[in-house]
């Protein structure tokens, strides 16, 4: 079908152009909201700057057609084929994308808010800064994707396949991430606040400058982890595991510790104020100019721990082991703890 009838159809009411074949055609800054392309052919087509709300292009065959800042909010794409199709810029809000092929294509700047992606694969896709708030990507694979700087607060990730993922300087602010396996995922300054990440495997991962206020991190393993100067405040470490860590500088005021094990750990200069650390293990934990100021301690291990310059003023420190193995059985009223 010619373009020119295409449109002139369109203009009279007509909606159902299913199967058309539009390979190659040139669209750009047409208005086709609310049409019937399902099962079309438009390999190769411009719809640079297209209006097609609310249209309907399931199965369509869309390989390497120019989408680039089209506007399909609310569109169906299901099973649609847009290998290789350049779809910068482009608004897809609440638009469902299920099992949509997307392998080559470009993405940059992509709205995806409220759309379905549910298993969508996505390895290796680079999706920086796309916008995936409230999304569900309920089985999608996003193994290596580049998700630097995405927004993906209040995203669904059940079952979500996320190996290798890079999500530094993402918006991660409410996602649920409980129980995934995250070993060695990059988080450097993303936005975690409120995250769940109930006994997540986060072994090796990057949370260098992390904002991570009230995370749910009970039972997580952190062992090795890089949570260098993360902003940790009111967060919940109940029982994680951080063998190793890297905390320095970190600030965990008000976090909630307890029977965390934290042996071999860096946490020179990290602030605990007011953190309950009771029966968390500090075996060998490096806490030169901690703040550790009306933290709880109550029978903590900090046997063989370096101490020195840290602040344990209104610290409880009642039968917590010390350094030197001698168990403590008073509140401490303590400035500097380099003695033990």
């Amino acid at each position: 079908m010619e373009i020119k009838e295409l449109l002139q159809r369109y203009a009279t009411g007509e909606r159902d152009f299913r199967k058309i074949n539009l390979i190659g055609a040139r669209l750009i800054h047409a208005n086709l909201q609310g049409v019937n392309f399902e099962s079309a052919s438009l390999a190769g087509a411009n719809l640079t700057r297209t209006k097609l709300n609310e249209s309907n292009l399931n199965n369509a065959f869309l390989y390497a057609s120019n989408l680039h800042y089209i506007q399909l909010g609310k569109g169906q794409l299901v099973a649609a084929d847009l290998t290789k199709a350049n779809l910068e810029g482009a608004f897809l809000v609440k638009s469902n994308l299920q099992g949509v092929k997307l392998s080559g294509a470009i993405l940059r700047g992509v709205n995806l808010r409220s759309a379905n992606l549910t298993g969508v694969n996505l390895c290796g896709a680079n999706l920086s800064g796309v916008n995936l708030r409230s999304a569900n990507l309920t089985g999608a694979n996003l193994c290596w994707a580049n998700l630097s700087y995405a927004r993906l607060n209040g995203v669904t990730l059940d079952e979500t396949r996320l190996t290798g993922v890079i999500l530094n300087h993402a918006h991660l602010v409410e996602v649920d991430f409980s129980e995934m396996d995250l070993n060695g995922v990059d988080f450097s300054e993303a936005n975690l606040k409120k995250a769940n990440l109930q006994k997540t495997d986060l072994t090796a991962a990057n949370f260098h400058l992390a904002q991570m206020t009230q995370v749910n991190l009970t039972k997580a393993t952190l062992n090795g982890a890089n949570l260098t100067e993360a902003i940790l405040k009111h967060s919940n470490l109940t029982e994680a595991v951080l063998l190793r860590a890297d905390l320095t500088d970190a600030n965990l005021t008000n976090a909630n510790l307890s029977g965390a094990n934290l042996n071999l750990s860096t946490l020179a200069g990290t602030n605990f104020t007011n953190a309950k650390l009771q029966h968390t293990y500090l075996w060998k934990a490096d806490l030169r100019g901690a703040n550790l100021e009306g933290a709880q301690l109550q029978g903590a291990s900090l046997r063989s721990a370096n101490l020195e310059g840290a602040n344990l003023t209104g610290a409880n420190l009642t039968d917590t082991i010390m350094p030197d193995g001698s168990t403590y059985h008073d509140v401490a009223n303590l400035s500097l703890c380099s003695s033990f």
